[in-house]
């Protein structure tokens, strides 16, 4: 701020707006960086309620089971199929197929960590998009 004494009535003031000027281009531009860094959550395709009973004719439903002897069972489509042979059979069922889409049904006894090495099987095999069938899903909720 300046004051200026003159042949003026009294004195003048000006304020000087530089300084505040750039510090508000200073914030701008820090906001300008951060904005976009900010992390973000996965988007989530939540699956519409379907009729009770298989996911589609010509849908793919692998299935997670945890035996009474806590060994894990594969099935799909309720064929058995080994845990060695998964990422081979899904690769050959996908092989051919322009929508690649699976879905899979896990026990409820079972730890998420489980199903996430299925998801990464099925992506390591080709799949593009995996769906989870929930017991809410099942109940058409």
């Amino acid at each position: 701020m300046t004051a200026t004494n003159g042949d003026t009535r009294g004195v003048a003031f000006d304020i000087n707006v530089a300084p505040m000027i750039d510090v508000l281009l200073v914030l701008l531009i820090i906001f300008m960086v951060i904005v976009p860094a900010v992390p973000r959550g996965d988007i989530a395709l939540l699956t519409h309620p379907m009729p009770k009973g298989s996911p589609g004719n010509d849908a793919v439903v692998l299935e997670v089971i945890e035996s009474a002897d806590n060994a894990i069972e594969f099935r799909i489509n309720q064929q058995q199929v080994a845990q060695g042979e998964l990422q081979s059979r899904l690769a050959a069922i996908y092989a051919n197929r322009a929508q690649r889409v699976l879905f899979i049904k896990g026990d409820d006894r079972l730890s998420f960590t489980r199903i996430a090495e299925v998801i990464d099987i099925g992506h390591v095999a080709g799949v593009d998009q995996i769906g989870l069938i929930t017991p809410k899903v099942l109940a058409g909720q």
